[in-house]
């Protein structure tokens, strides 16, 4: 086996260990779903699939950073969300023997390991605890789309900017970054509109009020946070 896979190996392995969906069982199962796929590069501005596509697999993210997003019947797409190293993608379809959900795109290059559907199914039925850690994912992911249908209905458009900011540059809402975070260079002022189901002009005007009042700042093509307290009592957090 070359260095680098062996790296890889040996880097996935120790990912898996750690991830939620195998959490409580042992190191052996890690590496025993670790030994059942391959990895596969992406490089910057490569689709990993398509919404609609078939679902022949189930993706892990080691390296690299992905851009998630949907488009509607009438063309118009809307940016989902961003995803960093570690994280498993393109199981919902699979378990739900549906087609792909979303579109992947790479945002930068990127490395991902990716084990067959009846594999990682046959995977899933002989490890009742990966199973259970599968559906508390699912749950997650439910509960994830449901908060984002809330913020339509209960934050005004300036209250949803606030809370996307802090996601965008957060672990997660119960742990918010320090003051001084930066969103990626990657994220487009469309992209960020989309996520916050406003308009491009509507949410610039905001964005611009926000930096007036000493919120957040552009630097360099970047956003930088520069008060997450204040954002966090506009988002109602």
């Amino acid at each position: 086996m070359p260095a680098i896979e062996r790296s890889r190996r040996s880097a996935l392995e120790a990912a898996l260990a750690a991830e939620p969906i195998l959490a409580g069982v042992p190191a052996e199962t890690a590496n025993t779903l670790a030994s059942q796929g391959h990895f596969r590069e992406f490089a910057r501005g490569t689709y990993l699939f398509h919404q609609g596509d078939d679902a022949p697999d189930v993706c892990f993210l080691l390296e690299g950073r992905l851009e998630v997003s949907a488009t509607s019947p009438a063309g118009r797409r809307a940016l989902i969300t961003l995803l960093e190293p570690t994280c498993f993608l393109g199981y919902f379809a699979v378990v739900g023997d549906i087609p792909r959900t979303a579109s992947v795109l790479a945002i930068e290059d990127t490395v991902v390991w990716s084990i067959p559907a009846d594999q990682f199914l046959a995977f899933l039925g002989a490890e009742p605890l990966v199973a259970r850690g599968l559906l508390r994912a699912l749950v997650r992911q439910i509960s994830v789309s449901q908060h984002v249908v809330e913020d339509l209905l209960f934050l005004d458009l300036k209250g949803r900017v606030a809370k996307r900011l802090l996601q965008v540059v957060s672990p997660s809402l119960e742990e918010l970054a320090d003051d001084g975070a930066t969103l990626p260079s990657s994220l487009t002022q469309e992209d960020f509109a989309s996520l916050c189901g406003g308009s491009r002009e509507n949410v610039s005007r905001i964005m611009a009020e926000f930096g007036r009042r000493g919120f957040v700042e552009r630097l360099d093509r970047r956003w930088v946070v520069h008060d997450v307290g204040a954002l966090a009592r506009i988002a109602d957090l």
